[in-house]
């Protein structure tokens, strides 16, 4: 019987599933004491051929597939966490890749008793060669681009308020209950928010590591983070008190401009006031590309660095507020 479950929600992700499986058989951990259940949200493309072919070649390592036919992460959890034998939950994702000692450390910190869900910090790596995914890539653990998100910039071991993906025991989920399969995005952070209300604390080593893969366009980046906005807004609303600075800015930015541009229309001062904003957000995010161009190297990156940090501002923000007035249906997204 395995100690450890690795869950893995995933869809349609055959470039990064293979990265992500060598990565758990090369762990320290030892292999027969695990095992990786993947939700699989009925992919069409290659996901499960590429599955199959890796566990043909890997026999040691427990894997196994389970359906997810609602197609979103939560609900992928769900059923992974339904299937699993082990002791201990490690949550991953099929666009990252795990140091070798990130179960092994998870693990530790857990039987130390030093957090109730246990995670680290994301090392983002792009995903593809060219300038714009590398400055995604870049910006995407930046403070101007991320604020305070301490699993994206923290140096030192501490309780925080979330955790990507995370490690915890299965009788946590078997007391607070699973990933809330009506949030389709921000699944993590609703089921962090409560832990802690339950009185269970969250604990961020960054010494537990794994890479992420971030989006190779800005077209894919503004696609995600709208989902973040528009569903950080839907559990704000459930949890208003778990608003963060970092939060709020973007979507108090977004709202100023939308303002901004209706008194410009019959006020001419707004338009001075606009334009000087704007003017100063533009010298921000350009000091900011040259910063990261100077840092990495490499100037092909400046033109991409404040196009991808204002993508990820206004789509969160524009999102959120979206979010906030639309009324609230059934709604589903892929996994």
């Amino acid at each position: 019987m395995p100690n450890v479950t690795v869950i893995v929600p995933c869809y349609n992700e055959q470039d990064t599933i293979n990265l992500l499986l060598e990565a758990i058989c090369n762990q320290t951990y030892r292999l027969d004491e695990l095992e990786v259940v993947i939700a699989d949200g009925m992919s069409s493309d290659r996901t499960r051929a590429v599955i199959s072919e890796f566990q043909k070649a890997n026999p040691r390592l427990g894997l196994r597939v389970v359906n997810n036919p609602q197609r979103n992460i939560p609900a992928g959890l769900n059923c992974a966490i339904a299937a699993a034998h082990g002791k201990w939950i490690v949550r991953l994702d099929a666009h990252s890749k795990p140091e070798p000692d990130y179960v092994e450390r998870s693990i530790t910190a857990l039987e130390q008793g030093l957090g109730d869900n246990v995670g680290g910090v994301w090392v983002i790596q792009p995903l593809g060669n060219s300038a714009q995914a590398r400055a995604i890539a870049a910006v995407a653990s930046h403070p101007l681009a991320v604020g305070d998100a301490q699993y994206r910039i923290a140096t030192r071991p501490q309780l925080t308020d979330t955790v990507p993906f995370g490690a915890y025991a299965r009788s946590l989920i078997d007391r607070i209950g699973g990933y809330d399969e009506k949030l389709l995005t921000n699944e993590d952070y609703e089921l962090n928010t409560r832990i802690r209300q339950s009185g269970g604390r969250i604990w961020l080593d960054p010494a537990i590591r794994t890479v992420y893969f971030a989006r190779p366009n800005l077209g894919a980046l503004w696609s995600q983070y709208w989902r973040y906005g528009y569903w950080k807004a839907r559990m704000l609303q459930r949890y208003p008190h778990s608003l963060r600075w970092r939060q709020a800015i973007p979507p108090l930015f977004v709202a100023s401009l939308l303002i901004g541009a209706i008194l410009a229309v019959f006020w001419q001062p707004a338009r001075y006031i606009l334009v000087g904003v704007l003017s100063i957000y533009l010298l921000i995010l350009l000091g900011a590309g040259v910063q990261i161009a100077w840092k990495k190297k490499n100037p092909a990156l400046l033109p991409f660095v404040p196009l991808a940090i204002a993508v990820m501002h206004l789509s969160w923000g524009s999102a959120f507020l979206w979010s906030m007035i639309k009324v609230p249906e059934t709604e589903k997204v892929s996994g």
